[in-house]
């Protein structure tokens, strides 16, 4: 018999979240949780939920990976002719959402989305393994193709031109940087009595409240 997804459950208890416990800087905040992920050794800690929606608000989502974050925003690199390319081309707003479930948390942040400097996207690019470049450069990412064959074919093509392995970044590939303007930090606990708080931009600085599970 399969389980029904009503009795499917589990408590939260690992940890609590008071506002005492919370740095003025929403950034510093998620320093502090990003790096426990990590030192957690959690696998795909760096994934993050990207939420976009068209023109007509029609909302669309999928996992990208986190590669670099500052005072200047959060930014992932794909293919600007992807589906969220065009959306964000539409409507550069954007959402990000990190789960990490053996720790318990969760961050949400939502803020206008841009594209990066070229030079940013062209120095990550040449950073990669050889395999992730020429399958980016191979992809046209979102768009119908026949089968595999024809995707490992269009790789294939592309090491007969650049045997040394040295393909360019394509001009349709590169960064997209989010800014924030809000962020919202959770905590699970027991009895589904979260602990939540929310950062939103107030003046130069943040205001902190904290919100009702």
């Amino acid at each position: 018999m399969q389980p029904d997804p009503q009795d499917i459950r589990r408590e939260y208890g690992q940890a609590t979240l008071a506002r005492a416990d919370l740095h003025d800087d929403p950034l510093e905040q998620f320093k502090d949780w990003f790096d426990s992920a990590n030192a957690a050794q959690l696998l795909d800690a760096t994934a993050m939920t990207l939420a976009t929606a068209d023109a007509a608000g029609r909302p669309s989502a999928r996992i990208v990976l986190l590669k670099y974050y500052g005072q200047d925003g959060f930014v992932w690199f794909s293919d600007y002719r992807s589906q969220k390319g065009v959306e964000l081309a539409e409507n550069p707003q954007g959402s990000l959402m990190f789960y990490w479930r053996e720790l318990e948390r969760q961050v949400r942040i939502t803020g206008r989305v841009g594209r990066t400097s070229r030079d940013m996207s062209t120095e990550y690019f040449a950073s990669r393994p050889d395999d992730s470049r020429f399958s980016a450069a191979a992809s046209l990412q979102s768009s119908p193709i026949e089968n595999r064959e024809a995707l490992e074919e269009a790789v294939a093509r592309l090491h007969a031109q650049h045997p040394d392995g040295d393909i360019p970044a394509p001009q349709s590939w590169g960064g997209y940087c989010l800014v924030p303007d809000e962020f919202e930090f959770w905590q699970g606990r027991e009895g589904r009595l979260h602990d939540r708080f929310r950062y939103a931009v107030s003046g130069a600085g943040w205001e902190i409240t904290r919100l009702q599970p």
